[in-house]
């Protein structure tokens, strides 16, 4: 159980920071809870507050973050420890476009380096981006899973969109429930 805990994280839908902390103090903070090595922890945390636009914000207090600056830096907090699994509860939420684009380009970049992202969305779009294998479900149950292919393929559905996919199986399921 240990050793899980230090390969992953969890980003839930609901970002809970530390309001009186700065951005620079929270990933100080969060990152010895990892046993994260000082030096490298301020540099990935530099890092992450550039790449996430917060940089200019590094020494504000959170208490006065709107929902996508604390949704942005609940994810650098997620991320300072580089787990190797990344469990992601709509990561996008309370973000605006240029936000979203850059939280879709780190985690590319975290799967292109070995990372694994498991992520719940409603917005189909970036399932079908950025997903490797989909999992659907309705009613409290996975009613399909597989790359979207796969999906396209078990409703004989073509070229048919993640959204088209996911109403059509919905559908079937809610008419079988």
């Amino acid at each position: 159980p240990i050793e899980a805990k230090r390969i992953a994280a969890w980003l839930p839908d609901e970002p809970m920071l530390y309001d009186k902390l700065d951005p620079l103090e929270y990933l100080e903070f969060v990152a010895g809870l990892w046993s994260v090595e000082a030096r490298g922890a301020k540099r990935l945390a530099e890092d992450l507050l550039e790449g996430l636009g917060l940089w200019p914000h590094r020494r504000d207090r959170c208490e006065g973050f709107s929902r996508g600056m604390r949704q942005k830096l609940a994810l650098a907090g997620a991320l300072i420890h580089e787990p190797r699994l990344l469990m992601l509860d709509e990561p996008l939420t309370g973000l605006d476009a240029a936000a979203a684009r850059q939280v879709k380009d780190i985690l590319t970049d975290r799967v292109r380096a070995g990372a694994t992202i498991i992520m719940t969305t409603h917005i189909l779009e970036v399932a079908e981006r950025l997903a490797d294998r989909i999992g659907i479900i309705a009613h409290g149950r996975m009613i399909a899973e597989g790359t979207l292919d796969e999906l396209r393929a078990s409703i004989g559905a073509g070229e048919a969109t993640l959204e088209t996919l996911f109403l059509d199986l919905t559908s079937q399921a809610g008419r079988a429930a």
